[in-house]
């Protein structure tokens, strides 16, 4: 696995990176949608070299996260999860200079460079992006017991296999919506579509999924 990127060194350190495994997904995602965060990328984009640093500590979870659930999470598809990753964010950090877009649209800035390399990998392994591999992220909930942490992967496999039921851009479409947790314009923005096209094929793709489901998986 490839070292993680280190932004640029700053007089303070930024706080400790999230765990993408242990740091709950509302929480990671909540703060990229703060004024913080914003206010963050304002400082970056003028040359700020500490908030560069923190710019990137944060990101990095959430763009992980979103690797991990294109590419997957077992073996070596989450070694190569992780490459990506770093190569994305090597990649935004490349691109910073030349951003000029309002810092509400950072994020789906970065989300579009994230696609763009996942597609890459891809292209590079000689792999059908529509070949099934991808998972879905994990947190870890100390409070539960065995028995609720099992239930729990068994319906994260069931999730997994209706997903790979889709075309590769309406799963593409519910991770980033979903599990990123971009609203429709933020998508749009990250794929190329317009925010209407964003709902039609999101609630396309949600009805084929419950056309898809058993009485079982209504357990």
């Amino acid at each position: 696995m490839s070292s993680a990127v280190r932004p640029p060194s700053t007089d303070l350190e930024p706080e400790a990176p999230a765990d993408p495994k242990t740091t709950g997904t509302d929480a990671v995602f909540a703060r990229l949608k703060s004024s913080a965060f914003h206010e963050l990328v304002a400082a970056s984009l003028k040359g700020d070299r500490q908030a560069i640093g923190t710019l990137f500590t944060w990101i990095n979870p959430a763009i992980v996260r979103y690797c991990r659930a294109r590419i997957g999470r077992t073996g070596s598809a989450y070694s190569s999860a992780d490459d990506v990753a770093q190569e994305i964010l090597l990649a935004v950090l490349g691109a910073l200079p030349r951003y000029s877009d309002d810092c509400e649209s950072f994020l789906p800035f970065v989300y579009g460079i994230a696609s763009h390399k996942v597609a890459d990998y891809y292209r590079r392994s000689g792999r059908d992006r529509s070949e099934p591999v991808a998972d879905l992220p994990e947190t870890i909930d100390v409070g539960l017991g065995p028995e609720q942490l099992t239930l729990r992967t068994e319906m994260r496999g069931r999730l997994v296999k209706l997903l790979e039921t889709l075309a590769p851009r309406q799963r593409e479409i519910l991770v980033l919506r979903l599990v990123v947790g971009l609203s429709a314009q933020e998508t749009a923005v990250a794929i190329g579509l317009t925010a209407t096209a964003v709902r039609v094929a999101q609630h396309r793709a949600l009805t084929r999924l419950r056309g898809a489901l058993s009485p079982s998986d209504w357990i």
